[in-house]
C-alpha cells in the first residue's frame, strides 16, 4: 500500500480514452470492467463503482472455484481407479457436499444459495439486489475469515434491478479457472479502477505487480514470517505465495502476519488472500500501525511494505517516546523514519526487510531525520538501494527508491561479511511506458537487478561493479557524502563527463525531493490554517 495526498478524480467512465476492441480480439477481465463500469454509469457516483463491482467478482471468483473443485470430485467419484469411486448416490452427494473436501484445496465454501448459478438463475428479478447481500452474508457465515468483510450494499445502493442482472450477465461471460487463479484478480480489480477512473479509498494506491515482484525476488521469502505493517490488497503476500510456489517450496513453510489502516483496503485484502486460499493473520479489524500496533511481539524473518509516502498527518507528536526509535526520534512533520524504525523493530536477529520510500529519504537532513540515517548506516543494517523510474504509480510521479535493510549481514549460511558496505543500484532507466502517463518494467529488468544483489551478498561472489548501474561501496565513502544514500551519487559512469553529469543530476534529485516534501508539509499546513479560521468563524 501506498497513500498519497489527496487528489481530485478528473472524468468518469468517459473521461479518459480506451483502446477500442476489434473483432476478433479476445474478451479479457478489464473488458468486462469496463462493460460494468458502462452499466453503472448514472446510476451511481463513479465512486461507488469499484465497491459494486468489486464484490461480484468475488463472488464469481470463489463460486467458479468451487465449481471447479466439484467437477474434479465428480471425475475421481466416476473413476474405477480412484479410492473415491462409487455409484452409490447418497454417499456421492455426501462426497460432493463434503466442506473438508474444498477446504484441503484451500477453496471456501460455497452454500447452495450463494452459488454463481443460483444468481445467474436469477437474475432478471426484481429483487436481486436481496438475493446477493443473502449471498454475501451466506459465503461470510460459513468462512470465518471473511466475517464482517463482503459488501452487503446492493440492495441499498439505488441500483436499479435491470442494472444489477445486467451485472451479473456481464461478469458471467468470464470463467476463472485454475490458470486464472494464478493472478491476484482482485489486485487487479483493484488496478483497474485506479487506473482507469482515478478511484481510490482516501488516497491508497495498489502496489504495481514489478515493485512487488522485484521486492519479493530480492529477498525471498522462502521459509518463515512475513510481515507487512501496511499491506493495502495483500499484493505483497500474494506475490510472496506466487515466489515459494514458482521455487517448489511448501507454501505450510510460510506464515503471513499484516495490518491495515483503512477498513476498506483491510476488508478487500481479506478478499484477495481468501481466494487464494492464504491463510493470514491481519488483526481483527483495521488499524493504524504506529498508534496501534496489532502485533507488537512479532519478530518477522522477511517484510515487505510499500508504506506512505512523506506522511505529514501520521499524529506522530504523541509518540516521542516510542521503544521503537530505537535511531532517533522521528520528526511528526514526515512518517518516513518513524516506518523504517517500525520496520527494524519487528526484524527477527536474522531479518530482512524490502520496502519503497519516496527519494527524499535518501538524503534529507530536516528535522533530525539524517541524524537518523546515518546511526542506521553506521549500524551496518541498510544492505542495498535501489533506485527506480519516475510514474510507475497511477496517482503519482514521484520517484521512489528500494531499501533492503538486513540484520544479519556478518556472514553465514553462504552469505559473506557486508556489515561495512552497501550496494547501490541505478535503475532509474529501466523499462517502458505502458500507458502515456504509467512506466512498467519487466521480468529481464527484475533478473538484472537481483542477480547483481545476490552475487554481491553471496559468499561464493561473481559479482563485478558496472559503471552506471551498481557500486558496492565503503562506509567511510558514505560518511564523505554526509550519509547520503542516492545510487547515482555512487554507482559511476563510463566516461568523466557523464560522472560529472550524473553527480550534478543526483544532486538535483535530491533538492527536488527534499522540495516535494516541503510542498507537502505546506499544502498539509495551509489545510491546519484553513480549519482554524473556519472554526473561528463558526465560533
Amino acid at each position: 500500500m501506498t497513500t498519497e495526498h489527496d487528489t481530485k478524480t478528473t472524468g468518469g467512465a468517459a473521461g479518459r480514452a480506451r483502446k477500442p476492441r476489434t473483432a476478433g480480439d479476445p474478451v479479457t477481465l478489464e473488458d468486462k470492467l469496463w462493460a460494468a463500469a458502462d452499466k453503472l454509469r448514472g446510476k451511481i457516483p463513479p465512486s461507488r463503482y469499484q465497491d459494486v463491482v468489486l464484490g461480484l467478482v468475488f463472488l464469481k471468483y470463489v463460486s467458479d472455484a468451487f465449481t471447479e473443485r466439484r467437477r474434479g470430485l465428480h471425475a475421481k467419484l466416476d473413476d474405477p481407479a480412484s479410492d473415491y469411486h462409487t455409484s452409490d448416490a447418497a454417499m456421492r452427494e455426501l462426497v460432493l457436499e463434503d466442506r473438508d473436501e474444498y477446504a484441503m484445496d484451500n477453496v471456501p465454501w460455497v452454500p447452495a444459495d450463494a452459488r454463481w448459478e443460483k444468481l445467474q438463475s436469477s437474475a432478471k428479478l426484481a429483487y436481486i439486489g436481496e438475493l446477493i447481500d443473502n449471498a454475501m452474508d451466506a459465503v461470510e457465515r460459513e468462512n470465518p475469515s471473511l466475517r464482517g468483510v463482503l459488501p452487503k450494499i446492493y440492495a441499498s445502493a439505488g441500483i436499479p434491478p435491470r442494472v444489477l442482472g445486467g451485472l451479473i450477465d456481464t461478469f458471467s461471460g468470464i470463467e476463472f479457472d485454475a490458470g486464472s487463479r494464478a493472478h491476484d484478480v482482485l489486485g487487479r480489480v483493484y488496478e483497474y479502477f485506479l487506473n482507469r477512473f482515478g478511484i481510490n479509498y482516501g488516497g491508497e494506491h495498489y502496489t504495481p505487480r514489478p515493485i512487488v515482484r522485484l521486492l519479493v525476488s530480492m529477498i525471498e521469502p522462502f521459509k518463515g514470517r512475513v510481515y507487512d505493517p501496511c499491506c493495502g490488497s495483500g499484493g505483497m503476500f500474494v506475490q510472496s505465495r506466487r515466489f515459494v510456489e514458482e521455487h517448489g517450496g511448501s507454501n505450510t513453510d510460510m506464515s503471513v502476519f499484516g495490518q491495515e489502516a483503512v477498513l476498506d483496503t483491510w476488508r478487500l485484502a481479506k478478499m484477495n488472500l481468501a481466494i487464494r486460499g492464504i491463510d493470514a493473520n491481519l488483526g481483527d479489524r483495521n488499524a493504524d500501525s504506529f498508534h496501534e500496533d496489532l502485533q507488537p511481539d512479532l519478530r518477522a524473518d522477511f517484510l515487505l511494505a510499500n508504506p506512505p509516502f512523506n506522511d505529514s498527518d501520521w499524529d506522530g507528536e504523541l509518540l516521542r517516546d516510542d521503544p521503537r526509535w530505537v535511531y532517533g526520534v522521528p520528526p511528526a512533520t514526515n512518517a518516513n523514519y518513524a516506518w523504517v524504525q517500525h520496520f527494524i523493530y519487528h526484524l527477527a536477529p536474522d531479518g530482512i526487510a524490502g520496502f519503497v520510500l519516496a527519494n527524499g529519504a535518501l538524503s534529507s537532513w530536516q528535522n533530525g531525520e539524517g541524524d537518523i540515517r546515518r546511526r542506521i548506516i553506521e549500524a551496518g543494517l541498510v544492505d542495498s538501494i535501489v533506485s527506480l523510474p519516475t510514474q510507475l504509480f497511477y496517482k503519482t510521479s514521484i520517484p521512489v527508491s528500494l531499501w533492503f535493510v538486513a540484520k544479519a549481514r556478518a556472514g553465514g549460511r553462504g552469505l559473506r561479511e557486508r556489515r561495512n558496505e552497501v550496494l547501490f543500484v541505478d535503475a532509474h532507466n529501466i523499462g517502458r511506458m505502458a500507458t502515456r502517463t504509467v512506466r512498467t518494467f519487466d521480468e529481464t529488468d527484475i533478473q538484472r537487478i537481483v542477480t547483481a544483489y545476490h552475487g554481491w551478498r553471496s559468499e561464493s561472489g561473481g559479482y563485478v561493479d558496472v559503471p552506471g548501474f551498481c557500486q558496492s561501496v565503503a562506509l567511510d565513502r558514505l560518511k564523505a557524502n554526509d550519509w547520503v544514500l542516492n545510487p547515482a551519487r555512487y554507482v559511476g559512469s563510463e566516461s568523466a563527463d557523464e560522472d560529472e553529469s550524473r553527480r550534478l543530476a543526483a544532486r538535483f534529485t535530491d533538492l527536488v525531493a527534499e522540495a516535494l516534501v516541503e510542498l507537502d508539509n505546506g499544502e498539509a499546513l495551509r489545510g491546519l490554517v484553513r480549519a482554524t479560521l473556519d472554526e473561528v468563524q463558526r465560533g
